[in-house]
C-alpha cells in the first residue's frame, strides 16, 4: 500500500476538499515544532459515524484544554466529516479530525497570533492489532509512564501527549508485543498507548480509574454496556502486582474497538466468555 501521503481521494482542510496528495502544510507550522495540535479517531460503520457528536464536541474541547479555539461549530466539523466520507466513497472507514496551529507572524513557544486550522481525513483501516483481535494482544510494560494532571491536560485528546506512548509502542514492537501497558506517574495501571484497559475477577470488571489518562468514548461505553448487564464495574487505582489476580483482560477504544488481550509482560490471561461477549456486542452496537 502507498504511503499515507501518496493516495488517491479528498481531504477536507479549513473548508475545501482537496486533492489527497496537495494537503500540505509549511514545514514552519507551530505544531510541527510545539506540538500544538488535537485530534479525534472515529469509524464510520454502515455510512455512520459511531457517536461523531460525541467526537466533534471533544475535540473542541481539547482544542481549549491547550488555549486555542477551533474555528468551526460541532454542526461544522459534523458537516466536514460526513463531506470527506462522501468525497472518497466510504462508508465502512477510520475518521480522522484535526486542529492544529498553523505558520503565522510567530515562531517560538508563543503562537497567539498563528491560526488555527483544522483538517478532516478518512481512509480504510482494518483491525488495529491485527490477528490479537480474534487470538489476544501481547503487552510490554512500558517504562514511560502517563503524566501528572497538573504536568499536562490529560483529559485532552492532544498530540504531546502522545510522543511517550509512540516511544512505547516501539519498544513493544521491537519485543514481538502488539502494544504496551503504561503506569501513570503514581505507579498504578493506567491504559495501552492508545486504548483503556479492562480487568476480570471473579466476575467483575475492573478498569482503572481515569484521573491521569484520556477517559475514552469508547470505554464509557463498553461500562454502560456491561452495567445494563448486571456486571458490576469498578473503577479504581489497580496496583501492578494485582494483575496477577485477573482472568481476563481486553483493551477499548475507537481504532483498537474491543480487543482482548492474552498477555501483559509474565501475566496471561484468557480469552474469556465475557470478552468475547463484550466484543460482539459492541460490534452489534456500532452496527445498529
Amino acid at each position: 500500500m502507498a504511503g499515507y501521503d501518496d493516495r488517491d481521494g479528498k481531504i477536507w482542510l479549513d473548508g475545501q476538499l482537496v486533492d489527497w496528495r496537495e494537503a500540505k502544510v509549511h514545514v514552519l507550522t507551530h505544531a510541527l515544532h510545539y506540538a500544538s495540535s488535537v485530534f479525534e479517531g472515529e469509524r464510520c460503520y454502515n455510512g455512520k459515524i459511531f457517536k461523531s457528536r460525541e467526537h466533534s464536541e471533544r475535540l473542541l474541547q481539547s482544542g481549549r484544554l491547550i488555549d486555542f479555539e477551533i474555528p468551526y461549530t460541532v454542526d461544522e466539523i459534523e458537516a466536514a466529516k460526513e463531506a470527506t466520507l462522501k468525497a472518497n466513497g466510504l462508508t465502512d472507514a477510520y475518521v480522522r479530525a484535526f486542529a492544529w496551529r498553523g505558520v503565522g507572524e510567530d515562531m517560538g513557544v508563543a503562537s497567539a497570533r498563528n491560526p488555527v486550522r483544522m483538517a478532516v481525513a478518512v481512509w480504510s483501516w482494518g483491525n488495529y492489532y491485527g490477528d490479537a483481535k480474534m487470538k489476544g494482544a501481547k503487552l510490554d510494560i512500558a517504562k514511560w509512564r502517563r503524566p501528572d494532571p497538573a504536568t499536562a491536560p490529560s483529559q485532552a485528546k492532544a498530540a504531546g501527549l502522545y510522543m511517550i506512548a509512540t516511544m512505547s509502542k516501539h519498544a513493544a514492537e521491537a519485543k514481538g508485543c502488539s502494544d504496551a501497558m503504561m503506569m501513570d506517574y503514581r505507579g498504578y495501571v493506567a491504559e495501552a498507548t492508545g486504548a483503556n484497559i479492562f480487568f476480570v475477577k471473579n466476575g467483575e470488571v475492573h478498569t482503572p480509574t481515569p484521573d491521569a489518562f484520556l477517559n475514552g468514548i469508547t470505554r464509557q461505553t463498553v461500562i454502560d454496556m456491561l452495567r445494563n448487564k448486571g456486571i458490576n464495574v469498578i473503577e479504581r487505582h489497580i496496583m501492578p502486582d494485582e494483575l496477577e489476580g485477573f482472568e481476563q483482560c481486553w483493551l477499548t477504544g475507537t481504532a483498537a474497538e474491543v480487543t482482548p488481550v492474552g498477555q501483559i509482560g509474565d501475566y496471561n490471561f484468557e480469552v474469556g466468555a465475557l470478552t468475547r461477549e463484550i466484543a460482539e456486542d459492541y460490534e452489534k452496537l456500532v452496527r445498529s
